[in-house]
């Protein structure tokens, strides 16, 4: 059984009925989407960490799509983004692409042309992801989040578990497995249960 799986995509758009089918639709496809009606709160729910991939609207008439873009490019140079709108137009297409969106779709989506595009994307960015490289890369977030709200150094965490610095940046960049037992002299050490390294996987 493969332990790849597909990336998370977040559908932005002011239209819930829009964001709706569209999520529907990506399910009929195999993602997993969430949704966000406010554009101009995308940079706060990517920082969850969760989405790979973008699926936003741009469509002309309302500057909040475009400024969303910008948004999301200051947070992240490197995040795949799919443009979507309602009226194509030569200057929104090229607004988009100044802001490196992968591409550039017209409503109502068809599903094939989606599906073509979802895959080239996955494929160009190397979103799939390999769920235990998830796993490590969420445990290292929490770990990460809990040390810096307690100010504590790695220095101060090594010296408080016994565990190298090396070995804990490792982890918390998701580039190491943590052992459970490494795992939870890091939860006593920061005062936590083992389990709130796992809430986010």
């Amino acid at each position: 059984m493969s332990n790849e799986k597909q990336p998370m995509i977040l559908v932005v758009d002011r239209d819930e009925a829009a964001t709706a089918d569209l999520k529907g639709m990506l399910a009929d496809i195999g993602y997993e989407a969430g949704v966000l009606c406010e554009p101009d709160r995308v940079v706060k729910e990517l920082e969850q960490g969760q989405y790979r991939l973008v699926i936003l609207d741009v469509s002309p008439g309302d500057p909040v799509g475009i400024a969303a873009l910008r948004a999301i490019r200051c947070h992240d140079a490197d995040l795949c983004v799919i443009a979507t709108t309602g009226l194509a137009s030569v200057e929104m297409a090229v607004e988009t692409m100044k802001h490196q969106a992968f591409h550039y779709l017209q409503k109502p989506l068809d599903r094939g042309e989606l599906e073509m595009v979802l895959a080239e994307a996955v494929k160009a960015n190397g979103l799939v992801v390999n769920s235990d490289a998830h796993v490590n890369r969420a445990v290292g977030q929490q770990l990460r989040g809990c040390r810096r709200e307690q100010k504590m150094t790695l220095k101060q965490l090594a010296g408080r578990t016994g565990r190298s610095v090396s070995l804990i940046s490792q982890i918390e960049l998701g580039k190491s497995a943590a052992s459970v037992s490494t795992l939870n002299d890091l939860a006593n050490a920061l005062g936590m249960k083992i389990g709130y390294f796992f809430e986010t996987v």
